[in-house]
């Protein structure tokens, strides 16, 4: 979502003037973390959102005087005891948040587009905002810390995924990845169906699977970060391209399949030489149990997986728990 608030900022910016509200500061309870963003432009859209809809429209509203006047603006929200129906500007959740409305003008265009260019390709990155009536921007270092003159907002390396595969489900599961921020590479041996044009935003490679992937590991870009799901029905690729990729630090290996074509699979994994402490990070059948039957939905279904398992969570239903919502990992 960030590479998506910062290419419609940089639009904006280079035809009229902006405003850019960012969460600073987070206290409690808070439907978005430090970092959440919304652009108001002159003309009147609005692209993001800071909260639950509790305070948008009050941080909107301030983001168009801080166009017209020029001036930034520093507010804390917090919930409104006077207003129990929470139909005024405060959160409901119970928790704060202190918002920065800054104005932006095409002489930002340069270092958002480095910026940007830096989260595209998987690189770290950190965005440093000087706080005042007149901020200044910077790019940092991985030790550059916030302050409370000073907030940094820090872009780990993107997460990356490898879809082996170019079929229906591979296409729902890569634009819904993409729309996460992970780097989706689509690898499949059929040239008419890893295209550009059938996966916007991924990048394609025409190759055996097992091969591209030998090239990636030797080439050490393959982490705990990343990601490999394996969907390509094609008994040539999958278990190749997965006793490579159990092997390696991957961080998440998964493959679709139905019961049966699983335990084959396992079998054929160990016939190949894949130990028991290898197959044991296999996600195989993929995918929580949601009853998924559309492409769309099975999409939902590994991705749920996927964030759950690289997250430390459970999957269980949240009603089932107690405790705080979002864990620290």
């Amino acid at each position: 979502m960030i590479r998506t608030v910062l290419s419609r900022l940089m639009s904006a910016a280079a035809v009229e003037r902006v405003a850019l509200a960012r969460v600073i500061d987070v206290r409690g309870s808070s439907p978005c973390p430090p970092g959440s963003a919304m652009v108001v432009t002159a003309s009147g859209d609005v692209i993001g959102c800071l909260s639950g809809g509790c305070i948008d429209a009050d941080v909107a509203a301030r983001a168009v005087g801080v166009i017209g006047d020029g001036v930034a603006e520093r507010i804390r929200f917090g919930a409104d005891r006077d207003d129990p129906l929470g139909l005024g500007p405060g959160l409901t959740c119970g928790g704060e948040i202190e918002v920065f409305i800054e104005p932006v003008d095409d002489a930002a265009i340069p270092l958002l587009t480095r910026l940007h260019d830096a989260i595209a390709t998987g690189k770290q990155a950190s965005w440093v905002t000087e706080i005042g009536p007149r901020p200044s921007w910077q790019l940092g270092t991985a030790d550059t810390a916030s302050d409370a003159h000073r907030f940094v907002q820090r872009f780990a390396a993107a997460p990356r995924m490898i879809i082996v595969g170019a079929n229906p489900y591979v296409d729902s599961l890569c634009q819904m990845a993409i729309h996460l921020d992970y780097r989706v590479t689509i690898v499949d041996a059929r040239a008419a169906f890893a295209t550009a044009d059938r996966f916007p935003g991924a990048q394609t490679v025409v190759d055996w699977p097992q091969r591209y992937l030998t090239g990636e590991l030797e080439a050490d870009r393959v982490d705990e970060h990343t990601v490999i799901c394996v969907m390509s029905h094609d008994s040539r690729f999958d278990v190749p391209t997965l006793r490579l990729a159990l092997e390696s630090r991957a961080g998440f290996v998964g493959a679709l399949g139905s019961r049966k074509t699983s335990e084959e699979r396992l079998d054929r994994l160990r016939e190949s030489g894949v130990s028991e402490a290898a197959l044991a990070r296999l996600h195989s059948p993929l995918g929580l149990d949601l009853n998924a039957a559309t492409p769309a939905q099975t999409a939902v279904s590994i991705l749920a997986q996927v964030i759950a398992v690289t997250g430390g969570a459970t999957g269980a239903a949240l009603e089932e728990r107690s405790g705080p919502i979002h864990q620290t990992v």
